[in-house]
């Protein structure tokens, strides 16, 4: 099983600085610490993959590791050139008896072929979290990001050497990138430690990448966001994450959609809702009240005798879902709003209404004389 991207397990950008990746991993540590969590082993797990994540991202040389080779820049037992080649799991186990693999199986063990391994990676892929309003997941839009990448290092042209030098062939291995050592009857085949199994070694490193052939850079993509998308959807780019090791494939970028809190609408898949407030003259009397709508103001009747939580559905006024061929709903809950602020004048109505309905409260009031009712059974009166 592939290890995630630390930068996802941590739930930052690949920009993000020491401060807020301390802050990321503080958030994780304090939820999945195992003296919170006795006997869940679920949470155990993810403690420990969030601080393998802080322990190689909060270091400057690990992480730059990281960035340009990704998991295999960072784990002991990949060496630098990447893990396990052609074998993933068997690695170790045929670099170890290459020689015998070799001459049993005409050099197919486990490595790769013919007992030496390519080296050639594809690129990790990368995660940017982007924030929409609802507006615009309604109807669609199109934005721009700005992300960082490793792009080939201008003055030497990728090839890692100072300008006016090339990389020479590997003395230690002849450029095979594979090294055979004898002991006794067994044949040990390693890669390269002086090219790390890339058969090149750069006398002379470019001063602006270090050798790597690759800087780090930003660039900016345009992002067309589908209209209906909903918190959690993803939208892959094809080819725009992390450039493949010693020419392979880069992966891709995906673009997590989170929608931001809208000041008057929820969101539950398609439908929308809305709190409603009323007049206490309003629900009594009814009337006709206009609400907001993505597509405008909308005019909603209200009966007379409305009371407060009623739901009234405005069939359309939704959200068309990516996967759906029709709206969502509208869906408006009133509430009542109590008077507040006053007048001796307006007590005193109100005083007067109160005392006209003694003597028919049960028809002015129906809730509260059933809810009474139930009341007087629980306590067997």
């Amino acid at each position: 099983m592939s290890k995630r991207d630390f930068y996802e397990i941590l739930g930052v950008n690949r920009d993000a600085g020491d401060d807020e990746i301390k802050k990321a991993y503080r958030k994780l540590a304090m939820k999945y610490h195992p003296d919170r969590n006795p006997d869940n082993p679920s949470a155990e797990e993810k403690f420990k993959e969030a601080k393998e994540a802080y322990e190689i991202l909060s270091d400057s040389q690990k992480r730059a590791a990281y960035d340009q080779y990704g998991h295999a820049g960072v784990d002991p037992q990949a060496g630098m050139g990447g893990g396990f080649g052609g074998g993933a799991g068997m690695g170790g186990f045929a670099d170890a008896f290459g020689g015998i693999f070799d001459e049993i199986f005409g050099g197919r063990g486990g490595g790769g072929g013919g007992g030496g391994r390519s080296n050639i990676y594809r690129g990790a892929d990368l995660r940017y979290n982007l924030e929409i309003t609802l507006e615009q997941a309604a109807k669609g839009t199109e934005t721009k990001i700005r992300i960082p990448t490793m792009e080939v290092c201008e003055p030497c042209k990728g090839s890692g050497a100072k300008a006016g030098t090339q990389p020479k062939t590997c003395p230690t291995c002849n450029g095979s990138g594979q090294v055979r050592l004898q002991q006794g009857f067994f044949s040990i085949q390693q890669t390269c430690h002086k090219c790390h199994g890339t058969g090149r070694f750069v006398a002379d490193p470019c001063k602006s990448c270090g050798g790597a052939g690759r800087t780090k850079q930003h660039k900016t993509l345009s992002v067309k966001i589908p209209a209906g998308v909903d918190t959690g959807d993803r939208i892959r780019l094809a080819g725009e994450g992390e450039h493949g090791v010693n020419g392979g494939p880069p992966g891709d970028l995906y673009v997590q959609i989170h929608l931001k809190q809208h000041p008057v609408f929820q969101r539950d898949h398609n439908d929308l809702h809305c709190e409603m407030p009323i007049s206490f003259t309003t629900a009594a009397l009814g009337g006709e009240i206009e609400i907001p709508t993505l597509d405008g103001a909308a005019a909603i009747k209200i009966p007379p005798e409305t009371q407060s939580g009623r739901v009234f559905r405005l069939r359309g006024k939704g959200i068309k879902g990516v996967r759906s061929n029709t709206h969502g709903d509208l869906m408006c809950h009133v509430i009542v709003e109590t008077p507040v602020n006053l007048t001796d004048r307006q007590k005193e109505l109100l005083r007067e209404l109160e005392e006209s309905s003694k003597d028919s409260d049960h028809k002015h009031n129906p809730r509260a004389k059933s809810w009474m009712d139930k009341v007087r059974e629980f306590f067997g009166e």
